[in-house]
């Protein structure tokens, strides 16, 4: 009982990282129809901001945390000026080859400066809780608090003000939205701003587990598209539902059946659901 306590305990640590992502990427979708692989790119750099402000110029693990979320926030909102929007109106492949490149883009630039050598960004605390027969690391309590207080906090964003009514309005109805004088121009960099800083945060919290590399992105990537498949399209409540089905489908397929085949227990899962409920768990939309 408890191996299977503590692995649930990892598996909602690994659901909380992955919904944290999968949150800003079903948000980019929903709203904007952009599938966004630089988003993967934009969770490496924000650990990598992070690494250097905390790392190289000493600052503490939270301020790291912030200057992370606001930088890669301002990154997003960049490649949805400079990249994503002069092609709203190509051919949808354009887009997702222009979001490969800023993938490739980025990568390329971060191995440049810090070389392709695996960092650690130090933990805030390295206390460890034990109770009932479980270990419980600081900073896989803190992954899980953080994880689900950004969530609560995005709901509450986008039911209780003005702005994040705009962002639900252009994703139910974009048309209506415009004829009702809603900037989709500032909703569209709102939503960007919002994914990258949700990206950076759960980069910042995963990094002293997980480790600092340039390619760290692409797995996480690949999940989080799992994931917001998994859960529907575009549906925040699929994007969090379907992250902790991953994690503890991880954990628990990892510990119980072997390591080896952690990663592929993802994507076993999504065919195995989409076999059954094609659109996913949840409705499509963001709501």
């Amino acid at each position: 009982m408890e191996a299977l306590l503590q692995q649930l305990l990892n598996g909602l640590t690994l659901g909380s990282i992955y919904g944290l992502v999968a949150l800003g990427l079903t948000l980019v979708y929903g709203i904007l129809h952009v599938p966004n692989f630089a988003h993967g790119a934009l969770y490496m750099v924000g650990a990598y901001v992070a690494y250097y402000v905390a790392g190289e110029l000493g600052a503490s693990y939270w301020l790291a945390m912030i200057a992370a979320a606001v930088i890669v926030a301002g990154l997003a909102v960049a490649c949805e000026r400079l990249v994503f929007h002069p092609l709203r109106n190509a051919p949808p492949i354009h887009d997702k080859i222009a979001a490969i490149g800023l993938l490739l883009f980025f990568e390329a630039v971060v191995q440049m400066y810090w070389g392709a050598d695996f960092r650690r960004l130090e933990a805030p605390s390295n206390t460890i809780f034990h109770f009932a027969g479980l270990t419980l690391p600081a900073q896989r309590m803190l992954i899980i608090v953080a994880a689900f207080s950004l969530m609560g906090g995005l709901h509450l964003y986008l039911k209780k003000t003005l702005a994040g009514s705009t962002i639900i309005a252009m994703a139910q109805n974009r048309e209506g939205a415009f004829l009702v004088g809603i900037n989709a121009n500032r909703v569209a960099m709102m939503t960007f701003a919002i994914s990258g800083a949700l990206a950076a945060v759960a980069s910042t919290l995963f990094a002293p587990i997980n480790l600092v590399y340039p390619a760290m992105g692409h797995l996480v990537l690949l999940k989080a598209f799992v994931i917001i498949i998994l859960g529907g399209m575009g549906s925040i409540p699929g994007a969090i539902v379907g992250g902790l089905i991953i994690g503890f489908a991880e954990a628990l397929g990892g510990f119980y059946i072997s390591g080896d085949y952690k990663d592929v227990i993802a994507f076993a899962l999504l065919v195995a659901i989409l076999s059954i409920k094609p659109t996913g768990l949840f409705s499509q939309g963001v709501r």
